[in-house]
């Protein structure tokens, strides 16, 4: 089965108002497997980068200004991505700036029913802890230390190492299934410790009234039960 995985950077996170993909990075898996063949593109989004996103990606109005407008590398970007699934963290916010590109191109959309999203999917398989990408690196033990800012091949890559380990891969860090198992649980009980109200222990030891009305109580009933077979005292 081949599979594509893909990541984008952007000018912000609206297309809707005006921002623009300017870079694609994208791993093709067979059967689960990197196969090599990747695809990797810079485009000109003919606006100015916001500097909070710049401060993301690291990509200047300079450096993308001599880049290829999206259309003009359209064939070539959906010759690769085919016919298969594809898969991206959050995957709807690349799927919408994708779909977008495409509109503007007249080019018919990608059908959301190729979508796979690996948030969604570590949201099942891990309720209640981090699902950023660096966050779940950092549990299946994905080495992310050459990562100093975004970038979409990169992240890509991270995340095909990623989507192996969340649908029952390799096991990059050679950790066993029990002992992982063991992990997600102690940290849904300090997830559920954190957020759970800490009340105090209830007073449990009953008072002498409460002892008084007790004794009035049995000395009301007639023959109890419990008193069956003793001898009269």
């Amino acid at each position: 089965m081949r599979e594509i995985i893909f990541d984008t950077e952007t000018t912000g996170f609206d297309p809707a108002s005006g921002d623009r993909l300017v870079e694609i990075g994208c791993i093709e898996l067979i059967n689960r497997v990197p196969t090599g063949n990747t695809f990797h593109a810079y485009y000109n989004p003919q606006r100015s980068m916001p500097a909070a996103a710049e401060a993301v990606h690291g990509l200047s109005d300079a450096f993308l200004s001599d880049k290829p407008l999206f259309a003009e590398g359209i064939d070539e970007l959906l010759a690769f991505l085919g016919d298969c699934p594809l898969v991206a963290h959050n995957a709807r916010f690349d799927f919408g700036f994708l779909n977008h590109e495409l509109k503007l191109c007249g080019r018919v959309e990608v059908s959301m029913d190729r979508m796979i999203d690996t948030v969604a999917i570590a949201r099942t398989m891990h309720p209640g802890a981090k699902h950023s990408l660096d966050a779940l690196c950092t549990r299946y033990g994905i080495d992310r230390s050459h990562r100093i800012k975004h970038g979409a091949l990169l992240d890509a890559e991270l995340l095909a190492q990623l989507y192996i380990e969340l649908t029952g891969g390799r096991q990059i860090g050679l950790t066993l299934g029990s002992e992982r198992e063991d992990q997600d649980r102690r940290e849904e009980t300090a997830y559920l410790a954190a957020v759970r109200p800490v009340r105090p222990a209830r007073p449990h030891a009953a008072t002498a009234e409460e002892l008084e009305r007790h004794a009035a109580f049995l000395a009301t009933l007639d023959k109890p039960l419990w008193l069956d077979g003793l001898a009269p005292g």
